[in-house]
């Protein structure tokens, strides 16, 4: 029988692969590394050769996601996250929880402790759609629909995907295969760095309600319409921008979070009355009923607002998720290793950005490990962690881990 003790991690060894892997697609300070991009291909065959030279047998699924299946049989934990990137993204984001998978497969390989197998899902990032690889593998996104979507230039992903051969041996792997699943990641907020803390133990991954509200009225002469007979689209959206904050604040929390994040105006000429503004509204929040809530007088307060002014509303709902909670069992060891690795400098918290632990979470147990993002800044080529809390991470993964195989 195996040890199954404390994974004797080498967190300098997974800090040189990062190191190295920020150079694949290096544009200055930040990565360039979309999917099935030559960069994010480059990057795969990378960690593919890393793999192997662990121990690990390395496979491509048919969608890009690439795992390194440790030898043996029976389930085994799953540790990772995702290599590509945003257009212009920074070093970490994503990256980091692969490479404390490949550390831990490989540590756990060399001191003979239970099997550990690592993976990196293809375009979390969503140059096709987003959170896409682990979408199909866990199977939240059929097949057909995934190979249906494109990205900006109207390339489908059934033909991006032919890429997969390059990375390595193509084959399904069915989440059978695997126990549960760990997800270590930046923070990409600034709850931690704020707080100067090195650890978030993830209870929950926020849901999201979102919608699109167009408000049309006439566009007309801006120089002959009197005010009181103009049906102004913006005048809508300015009460509609102005009026949420007030309606939502006796339904919200401090973990609630809302955002107007498109707008657009027509004609949009300074000398014309605007005849439609379209304007996007997001929610998350980690409770189901609160975001249903949200959504619902978000739409009142728009009806409201369109029937004062005379305008017209058309309203499309976006994207949709439930909050997804982790599993308590693994919440509790990364909680016991967080506070012997970093005693009194951790929290628990949701995380407020949906990671792929959103789609594995349908089909084995869950959880994430947050280290600091300072600044808050991610998606940016300044997101940057400091060196000592990356080791953090991977040494609380190690304790939680340990914890996990002896219970």
């Amino acid at each position: 029988m195996p040890d199954k003790g404390h994974i004797p991690v080498k967190p300098e060894r997974m800090l040189a692969e990062l190191d190295q892997l920020r150079r694949i697609g290096g544009v200055d300070k930040g990565v360039r590394r979309p999917a099935f991009s030559d960069a994010d291909i480059e990057a795969r065959i990378w960690l593919a050769t890393r793999m192997k030279e662990a121990g690990l047998d390395p496979v491509a699924d048919p969608w890009g996601n690439l795992f390194g299946l440790p030898p043996g049989d029976g389930p085994c934990l799953l540790v990772g996250s995702h290599s590509d990137t945003q257009p212009l993204g920074g070093w970490l984001d994503g990256i980091y929880g692969v490479a404390c998978g490949l550390e831990l497969a490989r540590a756990a390989r060399e001191a003979g402790r239970p099997r550990i197998a690592v993976v990196s899902f293809q375009d979390e990032e969503g140059r096709f759609g987003g959170l896409t690889g682990s979408a199909v593998w866990a199977g939240a996104m059929t097949e057909d629909a995934a190979d249906r979507l494109t990205d900006a230039q109207g390339t489908t992903l059934a033909e991006a995907r032919r890429r997969a051969e390059e990375i390595a041996e193509v084959r399904k792997v069915p989440p059978t295969l695997f126990s549960a699943y760990v997800e270590a990641h930046i923070e990409q907020g600034p709850v931690l760095d704020s707080a100067g803390e090195t650890l978030g133990v993830v209870e929950a991954i926020v849901g999201v309600r979102s919608a699109t509200l167009v408000f049309s009225g006439e566009a007309n002469h801006a120089g002959t319409t009197p005010m009181l007979m103009r049906r102004d689209a913006v005048r809508g959206f300015y009460r509609f921008a102005t009026e949420l904050d007030a309606a939502f604040a006796p339904l919200v929390t401090g973990r609630t979070v809302w955002t107007l994040g498109r707008i657009v105006v027509e004609p949009n000429a300074p000398s014309i009355v605007p005849g439609t503004a379209t304007v996007s509204v997001q929610m998350r929040d980690p409770e189901t009923a609160r975001l249903d809530r949200l959504l619902a007088e978000a739409l009142a307060v728009a009806e409201r607002i369109a029937r004062d002014e005379k305008l017209d509303l058309s309203v499309s709902t976006g994207f949709t998720a439930d909050p997804v909670p982790m599993d308590m069992r693994m919440i509790e060891a990364l909680a016991t290793a967080a506070e012997h690795v970093a005693p009194g400098r951790w929290r628990r918290m949701p995380s407020g950005a949906l990671h792929d632990a959103t789609n594995v979470s349908r089909v084995l147990p869950s959880a994430m490990l947050f280290v600091p993002s300072i600044g808050g800044i991610s998606h940016n080529p300044d997101e940057d962690t400091k060196r000592a809390d990356l080791e953090a991470g991977v040494l609380a993964l190690a304790e939680a881990i340990g914890l996990l195989n002896a219970a």
